[in-house]
């Protein structure tokens, strides 16, 4: 009985090892995806805030958090039937101009609620 707990902790070890090292690769992974697709994963406030303010006045896409969707800047801001500008930025507000079929508004968009900015490429 002594080889049969043995072994498996071998194989306990082993698929642990196996587990751990899968985060470094999904990490290298989200770097190069990023790098093919123009965007940026934000991994802090700081980060989000340097990426805004250096869109001021560009088409972006924005990824807002689950809890925060707004259909304006999801469904019309983000694909070809209207766009998204950053008009400004700062640490607890995001001002952006929404082009759509249902006109220009101006939203106040809270930081908080934005998970990624990527810039947008023109067709």
């Amino acid at each position: 009985m002594e080889y049969v707990g043995f072994v498996f902790g071998i194989f306990g070890l082993m698929a642990f090892m196996e587990v751990s090292s899968l985060k470094g690769r999904i990490t290298a992974l989200e770097r190069e995806l990023t790098r093919m697709l123009g965007t940026s994963f934000h991994e802090t406030r700081s980060s989000l805030l340097h990426a805004a303010r250096s869109y001021i006045g560009q088409s972006v896409i924005i990824d807002l958090k689950e809890d925060y969707e707004d259909p304006d800047i999801v469904m019309y801001g983000n694909t070809k039937h209207g766009s998204n500008t950053i008009l400004d930025a700062d640490a607890e507000w995001l001002i952006v101009r929404t082009e759509s079929a249902k006109g220009i508004t101006e939203k106040l968009i809270r930081m908080e609620a934005v998970e990624r900015i990527s810039v947008r490429k023109e067709a």
